[in-house]
């Protein structure tokens, strides 16, 4: 995290100020949870959080600085993927993490809510992308230890890896509204090993 001396919506680190904090941008999801975008209020924010909301605007300079903080926020906290011992069963289980992610309650309500807000604010936008990137990031060691098993070739993109396993899962939620069965994440994950297999995603120069 950032320091406090800046930009509105940087976090000082320790005791009450860093209990206030997580109250605060924890709230901030909840909020976007339920009410979606639209319905997020610094003042909702404040009450929930049992932070005031002098402080509240003082600290991240209103709704679109507390969704920023919050999704830098969870950035931070730990999160791996599971390994299955295969690189088509892990994109498999990584697609189905996906899934949950975007369409259980409740965190399904706020992961959705913050792409509606990405298109609605640059600054979200911008954190969420920095998000995402810690999460392919994150992903991308399935398709290392894919390579180091001989499952792939070496140079293979393993972040262009883990974007093609999990794209037909968002564009069903995001784009064609479709349901997302299990067989669509099967296909998903089937495709793209096979393709990392045969060396697609190596990188070119």
């Amino acid at each position: 995290m950032t320091s406090d001396t800046g930009t509105p919506g940087a976090a000082r680190p320790g005791g009450r100020t860093a209990r206030n904090t997580a109250a605060v941008l924890q709230a901030t999801l909840d909020e976007l949870g339920e009410h979606g975008y639209a319905g997020l209020t610094a003042e909702r924010v404040a009450t929930r959080s049992g932070v005031h909301k002098a402080t509240v605007y003082r600290r991240w300079g209103g709704v679109d600085g507390l969704l920023s903080a919050a999704l830098e926020w969870s950035t931070n906290r730990d999160w791996a993927p599971e390994r299955t011992g295969s690189l088509r069963t892990d994109l498999r289980a990584l697609n189905a993490t996906v899934l949950h992610g975007f369409t259980e309650a409740p965190e399904g309500a706020m992961s959705a809510a913050s792409i509606a807000a990405a298109f609605a604010s640059p600054r979200v936008a911008g954190a969420l992308r920095v998000f995402m990137a810690d999460r392919h990031a994150r992903a991308a060691v399935l398709v290392t230890e894919a390579v180091a098993r001989g499952e792939a070739p070496e140079g293979t993109d393993a972040e262009e890896v883990v974007r093609s396993a999990i794209a037909p899962v968002y564009y069903r939620l995001f784009v064609s509204r479709e349901p997302v069965t299990s067989a669509d994440l099967d296909l998903a994950a089937l495709v793209t090993a096979e393709a990392a297999a045969r060396g697609a995603f190596v990188r070119r120069s």
